[in-house]
């Protein structure tokens, strides 16, 4: 009961002042961002640091680790989903597309390959890993596209593109991270036919079909209820909550991936429902998520494993440094050929600020407890919590800097009776 009590005020008052002053922290560019934060709250109160809070009083740290992260990605893509505009992937399919194939799996391979040349570990342990690492973090990139900051410097194109890439790679990494962990666990042979009849047709395919069906269909119930005031403005702004949760438990009870299936429902209760209603349930959601964002990183703080980091030396200094410099940013400037026009800051903007989060960890932790490869956590936790203080301290000086340039670009072409050159190959349609 202790324990509890100490997680109630410290993660309640870190909230309370991180809220109070999350103006001052998007606008001081020296200032932690609000995950560096709580994972440094983490830090201070667990094991390493005044030993009061342990996940252990909770169960296996990891297993509760696992389930604050998929309630957390299950709030974000749905935040995410809300965020975009109605048809914004009907718009940008040949966009999204190309991100969303061949880019995922170019990331996978390059974090896949940089594991194996740095770690003493099998081929197939290395790919899992990379998977592990690939998708965008909805949280994170949350914190990067959103907000008074975000708004005012970063061109809506790639707010947007951010935010859709953020949501939908999150499930459809389910594809890379099972792949390996099949073959970990069966021979080849039985890991590919179940990787294709499970994992690709049931888990992903039944999932995105179920998330479409139930998603339109609440979308559809609530604007027609909303037409005919059928509903109170309490019931309208706890809806998306309790369909997050929802959506996210009923295709886990089926055996599907229930993280694709809330981003999936979100696009379509998005594209059927009410747009003035829309919004307000956009601001719940960004505000429910937001209290979920703060105990999921400060359990990450209390977990981190610092003498298996050690232990790597520097191959783990490098493990990290090379996934954030290679992972995506090449992808962005390679794939963005096959769409429209970029211009080199755009694109450096957009590839630099593809955090690894909570979305890593969730698939961490999923793998860990099916593989029980330590390898697995230390490498991950790494690359976090490497993402973590590196985006976090980048996002507002460099969105800053690239607001003031892309306007100092936008006022010479005036001047010069020019057009500017595309702010985005992923502009709305």
């Amino acid at each position: 009961m202790q324990e509890l009590n100490v997680a109630l005020v410290s993660i309640g008052g870190l909230t309370v002042l991180l809220s109070l002053a999350a103006g001052l922290l998007e606008d001081r560019s020296y200032l932690p961002s609000e995950p560096i934060a709580a994972t440094a709250l983490g830090v201070v109160l667990g094991p390493s640091g005044l030993d009061l809070l342990h996940l252990s009083g909770l169960g296996e740290p990891l297993a509760v680790l696992e389930q604050l992260a998929r309630l957390t990605m299950g709030l974000a893509v749905m935040a995410a989903a809300l965020r975009l505009p109605g048809r914004y992937f009907r718009a940008n399919d040949l966009a999204m597309t190309v991100v969303l194939v061949p880019g995922l799996v170019a990331m996978w391979l390059v974090s896949g390959g940089l594991v194996y040349a740095l770690l003493d570990v099998p081929l197939w342990t290395a790919l899992l890993v990379g998977a592990i690492v690939t998708p965008t973090d909805p949280v994170l990139a949350g914190t990067i596209v959103t907000g008074d900051i975000a708004e005012r410097y970063i061109p809506e194109p790639i707010r947007n593109l951010l935010t859709a890439e953020s949501g939908a790679n999150d499930g459809l990494a389910y594809l890379l991270v099972f792949l390996p962990v099949l073959v970990l666990e069966h021979s080849p042979g039985r890991a590919l036919a179940a990787w294709l009849f499970e994992t690709l047709l049931w888990e992903v395919g039944a999932a995105v079909a179920i998330g479409a069906a139930v998603g339109a269909a609440v979308g559809w119930i609530e604007r027609e209820s909303s037409e005919h005031a059928l509903l109170e403005e309490s019931s309208l702004l706890t809806i998306t909550i309790a369909f997050s949760f929802a959506v996210l438990g009923g295709v886990k009870l089926l055996g599907s991936d229930g993280v694709l299936a809330v981003f999936v429902a979100g696009l379509l209760f998005n594209r059927f429902a009410q747009a003035r209603d829309r919004l307000d349930e956009q601001k719940v959601q960004e505000a429910i998520l937001r209290l979920f964002t703060f105990p999921v990183f400060v359990a990450f703080g209390l977990a981190l494993p610092w003498e298996q980091w050690l232990a790597l030396g520097w191959t783990g200094a490098a493990l990290a440094v090379g996934i954030l410099l290679l992972r995506r940013l090449p992808m962005v400037f390679v794939f963005d050929r096959f769409v429209d026009s970029v211009d080199d800051r755009g694109a450096l903007f957009a590839g630099w600020f593809g955090p690894i989060g909570i979305a890593a960890l969730f698939y961490v932790t999923v793998a860990h407890r099916l593989i029980g490869n330590e390898i697995l956590w230390t490498a991950t936790s790494l690359v976090v919590a490497s993402s973590v203080l590196v985006h976090g301290l980048t996002a507002s000086p460099l969105t800053k800097l690239f607001g003031r340039t892309t306007d100092r670009d936008r006022s010479q072409s005036a001047a010069d009776g020019s057009e500017p050159e595309p702010e985005s190959a992923f502009a709305d349609g």
